[in-house]
């Protein structure tokens, strides 16, 4: 029998599906104010060879996070394109842990929109990520 999950209150499932995040799922969120939370229970399958959550995993729901909350700033007239994405993996995250994404930094502009975001598990920092977004605004049908 698999152990309970143990999310904390205010999550609730993502729904924003994407191929390459799928086989990390179930990925939560909540809001927190106009900025996009993401976080997932470690599992095994997130690790590398040594045991941590892979830097990949890290980078790449870092990167859904502050896109996220970048749409969320911007409205669903924008889309966004990541120009650029910077980690500084600070520590580690273990199997069994709750790994927290959560943006903190958001200056959005009609063509850029910067942002960065924190990493934790269990609460302890384990990487901070910035990235540049190009905003693209989405045609409107006619």
């Amino acid at each position: 029998m698999e152990a309970p999950l143990n999310i904390p209150a205010g999550f609730e499932r993502h729904d924003r599906s994407a191929p390459a995040t799928r086989p990390w799922e179930p990925i939560w969120r909540r809001y927190s104010g106009d900025t996009v939370v993401l976080a997932l229970r470690v599992r095994d399958d997130h690790c590398n060879s040594r045991g941590f959550v892979h830097g990949g995993l890290i980078s790449s729901i870092s990167d859904a996070a502050m896109g996220l909350s970048c749409v969320r700033r911007l409205g669903d007239l924008a889309s966004l394109v990541t120009v650029n994405l910077t980690v500084d993996f600070l520590g580690s995250a273990l199997v069994g842990q709750w790994l927290e994404f959560d943006t903190v930094f958001v200056n959005p502009g009609r063509t850029l929109c910067f942002t960065q975001a924190f990493v934790t598990a269990d609460g302890q920092p384990c990487a901070r990520a910035n990235a540049v977004f190009r905003v693209v605004q989405k045609q409107v049908a006619a």
